[in-house]
């Protein structure tokens, strides 16, 4: 992904610039200029430093009156090794908007250090469409990820002292399901055993960790409502299960209060700018693939009250960020779309056709064509909900302009407006025409949003709507786990919850080796997890894993700071 920002900034600037770089090199405004341009008083924000702030949920009261904006959602084609830039589309189209004379505010989520010290990098865009401050940003930030960490590994310590000073709720310590997390890729800490070193120590008992953002108080905290929403679900969390297999939860440990006193903080979205200093609301930080994959609620809310328009992304492809954006997160939020952008590359949509990563500077429209089926079947997935369509090409400087006069074209061909972004390279200016095309759409008024399926459905038949008319499969497979879990969970009144589908962001199918519009295929569930806090069911399938593992060179290898405060090697 970053190979290409390197590609497109040397041609642009005759010299090599890493994104870190760049953001060296901006002019940031002080961060009260940025609170200013979205008319914010000075009771609804407090700053963090010069460039960051965080703006009280409480602001939300004051602006209740006020019409809301337009939200325009950016998702795209499944991901590949060659890179689709969602996030780079998602700041440089906020600043292209912004370069229109739309007054436009930003969502996106906080970057997980698992990933940036691993291999895939940050989250806040790259080149010349950034959030900033980028070393921040990728680094501690404001605290918020580790008030989850620390929230979650204080109800897992609370859990284990429990069943350590006499077990009065009678819980099975082979049935305790509440994870620790740390936010680091770490494969060593998937299965441990917790306890050892004799009866000062605690009861021995298997464990776990999970990366942060999978941990389900990051999905709570980023569909809470409010504090006292955010304390009421902290509560409903399901930990373990006694002896007889009753579920336990966080409010029988009268945990509930601790846990929200550790979150005081974290619940206030925070407040940054982009490059071209357009305001951006970063905050929480799931993942989309064993996640719902979006932004806070409140920061979107927050958003919609203060802008005219909203860009916001949802993580991976539109089978997955998109469709918990739209399942779950819009559900809960009684939130109303008006615009889907689906972001693919040329070179992305040839690898979906056939080709390896080293064969894609080369023209082959033989594998972008069958590569198209790809964004294809995201077009239709975005379609059953209700909601227009923009395809935005996010042009590499190896493309030539036959492939993309092909995608225009097949765009053309299938009623679906097309727009070419250039902001990795040209920022806000490289994403005019598709600013405009947006607006446009949004003006027609054809946005008719709905869920795919209704809650009180069964597990099962809203598994089967997200396999059939998301996926393309031909439906769903149980393993004997699974299928006891259901009858339990339907024992327990949790069925009628959405569903979030924990899957491979490479492939629609539970298989990441089958790229494009696979067909003929099924999708395995092996197990089910109960995030009653959250309010939603999570569907494991294939051989998704939420600890993550850093890879044989972890771009941790080359990070460093110098003595005078630079720092390098962070993207």
């Amino acid at each position: 992904m970053h190979l290409v920002c390197w590609e497109a900034l040397f041609v642009k600037d005759q010299e090599f610039k890493t994104d870190v770089d760049i953001a060296q090199q901006a002019t940031l405004l002080p961060i009260e200029n940025i609170a200013a341009q979205l008319d914010l008083e000075k009771d609804d924000w407090e700053p963090y430093g010069r460039y960051k702030a965080k703006i009280s949920i409480h602001t939300l009261d004051r602006l209740k009156d006020q019409a809301d904006g337009n939200l325009i959602l950016v998702t795209s084609i499944n991901p590949t090794p060659a890179g689709e830039g969602k996030s780079t589309v998602t700041v440089g189209l906020g600043q292209a908007m912004n370069r229109i004379g739309k007054k436009t505010v930003i969502a996106l989520r906080e970057p997980s250090l698992g990933p940036n010290m691993g291999l895939k990098g940050g989250a806040a865009g790259g080149g010349y469409s950034q959030v900033v401050p980028m070393d921040d940003l990728n680094l501690h930030f404001t605290g918020d990820l580790h008030a989850i960490t620390t929230a979650n590994n204080t109800l897992s310590s609370l859990i284990d002292n429990h069943i350590y000073h006499g077990n009065e709720l009678n819980i099975d310590q082979r049935r305790v399901v509440w994870k620790r997390a740390l936010d680091l890729n770490d494969r060593a800490l998937r299965q441990i055993v917790v306890g050892l070193g004799g009866p000062f120590s605690g009861v021995p008992r298997e464990d776990s960790f999970q990366i942060t953002v999978a941990s389900e108080i990051m999905a709570i905290l980023c569909l809470a409502t409010d504090m006292d929403d955010l304390k009421a679900r902290l509560s409903r969390i399901v930990v373990a299960y006694t002896y007889d297999k009753r579920p336990i939860t966080a409010r029988d440990l009268n945990a509930q209060g601790a846990l929200t006193l550790l979150l005081k903080d974290a619940i206030h979205p925070n407040l940054v700018q982009t490059l071209e200093n357009t305001p951006a609301l970063v905050h929480g930080g799931p993942f989309a693939n064993i996640a719902h994959g979006c932004n806070s609620l409140l920061a979107t809310k927050l958003a919609l009250k203060l802008g005219d328009y909203v860009i916001t992304e949802a993580g991976f492809g539109a089978d997955l960020g998109a469709e918990k954006f739209l399942n779950i997160k819009s559900r809960v939020g009684h939130l109303s779309p008006k615009a889907v952008i689906i972001v693919a590359t040329v070179r992305a949509l040839k690898m979906h056709g056939g080709l390896q990563k080293n064969e894609l500077d080369q023209e082959d429209l033989v594998a972008l064509k069958h590569g198209m089926t790809n964004l294809q079947r995201h077009i239709e997935t975005i379609q059953s909900f209700g909601l227009p369509v923009i395809v935005g090409i996010n042009r590499f400087t190896s493309d030539t302009d036959d492939e993309i006069h092909f995608i225009n074209q097949w765009c053309k061909e299938n009623n679906v407006p097309s727009a070419l972004s250039t902001v990795w390279a040209d920022g806000g200016a490289g994403g005019e025409e598709l600013a405009r095309t947006v607006v446009n759409v949004i003006n027609q008024g054809v946005a008719h949003f709905k869920p795919l399926y209704a809650v009180e459905e069964s597990i099962e038949a809203k598994l089967h709507k997200i396999v059939t008319q998301v996926y393309g499969g031909q439906g769903v497979t149980f393993s004997e786990k699974a299928l006891k879990q259901i009858k339990e969970f339907n024992q327990h009144g949790w069925d009628k919850l959405p569903i979030c589908v924990a899957k491979t962001q490479y492939s629609l199918s539970d298989d990441p080796s089958r790229l494009g519009r696979p067909q003929d295929f099924t999708i395995h569930v092996r197990e089910l997890h109960a995030s009653i806090g959250a309010g939603f069911i999570v569907a494991l399938t294939g051989n998704i894993m939420t600890m993550p593992g850093l890879p044989k060179e972890p771009a941790a290898l080359k990070m460093d700071i110098l003595s005078d405060g630079t720092i390098k090697g962070l993207f």
